[in-house]
């Protein structure tokens, strides 16, 4: 697995894990899935993300 493919993998389980707690516990969880979206739309613009630095520390290969 490379880098871009478990990011998308975290930030696409990231979102869905936030709904559903959203829709059966409480509404402020989707604070998290804005601050996911939010991080995605400045590593587009800035091209880092703090979670490709751990995931490259962890040991996974750039495309």
């Amino acid at each position: 697995m490379t880098v871009n493919q478990a990011l998308r993998l975290i930030a696409g389980s990231f979102v869905l894990a936030s709904i559903l707690l959203a829709h059966f516990h409480h509404h402020y969880w989707l604070f998290f899935t804005g601050f996911v979206a939010l991080n995605l739309i400045q590593s587009s613009f800035s091209n880092w993300c703090p979670m490709m630095t751990i995931l490259r520390k962890a040991g996974l290969r750039d495309a």
